[in-house]
């Protein structure tokens, strides 16, 4: 893949954790998140508002509707990963919204785990710059990813 698809691909990600937390914070319906996503996301002439590349929009909309068709199964692997006492509803809500993106790259299958984990612990650190989030987002994610592609982690 070239640095500009994965770029595209960074960049959908991130997006991806943007719609699910609008979704939850404002009880916006899945068109209407795609619609404003997609204007802010891709411009006519192929940049994005904030001058990266493009996002890749297909990427986007697959993490999303996977986020979305499997959010019960994600957040039951969220809980099995955190401490007792702290269920998926008492974090962060922005935490939340990065772990069902990434348990839907996870579930989509289109990259392999440890990349998946290194991008989100990434924009982790960008949402928390402590590094205790990402810190408890690095725990979550392994934990979720060797639980759903136990095959990966099999050396």
């Amino acid at each position: 893949m070239s640095s500009k698809q994965n770029m595209a691909r960074r960049v959908a990600r991130l997006r991806s954790l943007q719609a699910l937390f609008q979704m939850e914070a404002t009880g916006a319906g899945l068109e209407k998140v795609t619609i404003d996503f997609a204007s802010d996301m891709v411009l006519n002439d192929g940049q994005s508002c904030e001058n990266l590349e493009a996002a890749d929009f297909e990427y986007f909309k697959l993490l999303l509707n996977t986020a979305l068709s499997h959010q019960k199964q994600i957040d039951q692997l969220t809980n099995l990963a955190l401490k007792d006492g702290w269920p998926i509803q008492r974090i962060d809500p922005t935490l939340r919204a990065l772990f069902r993106a990434a348990g839907a790259e996870f579930m989509v299958r289109t990259v392999p785990p440890r990349v998946t984990i290194d991008e989100f612990v990434e924009i982790a650190k960008a949402f928390y710059p402590d590094g205790k989030a990402a810190g408890l987002a690095n725990g979550v994610l392994d934990h979720m990813a060797r639980k759903l592609r136990a095959e990966s982690f099999k050396n």
